[in-house]
């Protein structure tokens, strides 16, 4: 872009703040200002954001719920001449957020899309956080049900880079109960809690110890988390000696999977979780 903040019709992506509304950049604001359009998730929401900073442009809702016409519609305006911008409720749109059939289509129909960048409670989190952060997978939100959830944790076990998810308050404590079944009690996780915000928490340990703090304090349920789980270690991600797969193909015979995983575990001295996942590799 040139120094004008707003040169040609565009759809503009914009972050907004995640707690703190002194994180709102300032090529945002004067964006925001100088669009024709503001597609938002939810009006009612960002019409306090927009009122904080004197922003007076006109507001139309975009959600993951917008049909193709509301899409089109606001493409529409765009190859009209005009510019629109897109903001989601907090954070970076498209991170777990609305927007992304609206940038898809307007790349198919040629349209320039602009990234102004700014918060996002995933990098806010993995910088802070205390876990390897040169390589990472970013998962959303958990499956709401415990037995899709699990599943999702499974496909994940022989992961060895960080794995990131969202969940929300009412989840948080069945949501890594479940993680620490798959990953196992001794899986280092952090728990980032609120960034930006005034009651933030970082907090990293064992799986074990992280849900026993989280149980004996109930202020710390509250709020929206970022969850951080340490990738497989590089000595089990490298896989199992012929030996070991020797015996874990003989017991999987014989066994359930977590049978057959516990006692290759007991035999061969590796951990059980990191068997639990070769295990429903071979048995797949």
């Amino acid at each position: 872009m040139s120094n004008e903040v707003v040169t040609t019709a565009s759809l503009y992506i914009v972050a907004t703040p995640i707690g703190n509304l002194g994180d709102m950049t300032s090529r945002a604001i004067e964006v925001l200002k100088n669009v024709d359009l503001i597609a938002a998730e939810d009006t009612r929401h960002s019409a306090r954001l927009l009122q904080h900073f004197g922003i007076g442009t006109q507001m139309r809702a975009y959600h993951d719920f917008s049909d193709d016409a509301r899409v089109e519609s606001l493409l529409e305006k765009v190859q009209s001449g005009r510019s629109v911008a897109l903001i989601s409720d907090a954070g970076t749109p498209l991170i777990s957020d609305p927007g992304y059939r609206l940038v898809v289509r307007a790349r198919e129909l040629g349209i320039g899309v602009v990234p102004i960048p700014g918060a996002s409670a995933l990098t806010a989190a993995i910088s802070v956080a205390g876990m390897p952060s040169d390589r990472f997978v970013f998962e959303g939100f958990p499956n709401a049900k415990s037995v899709s959830r699990i599943k999702q944790f499974e496909a994940l076990g022989a992961e060895s880079r960080s794995i990131i998810f969202y969940e929300s308050p009412h989840r948080i404590l069945e949501s890594l109960a479940d993680m620490q079944k798959v990953f196992g009690g001794e899986r280092k996780v952090s728990i980032c809690r609120e960034l930006t915000k005034t009651f933030e928490t970082v907090f990293t340990d064992s799986f074990d110890k992280v849900i026993e703090w989280m149980q004996a304090d109930a202020n710390q349920q509250r709020g929206e988390f970022v969850v951080i789980v340490a990738g497989l270690p590089k000595a089990e991600e490298e896989g199992l000696d012929e030996e070991s797969l020797r015996i874990l193909t003989i017991l999987l015979e014989e066994f359930s999977v977590k049978q057959a995983s516990a006692l290759a575990a007991r035999i061969t001295g590796l951990k059980k979780n990191f068997l639990y996942q070769k295990a429903l590799e071979l048995a797949s």
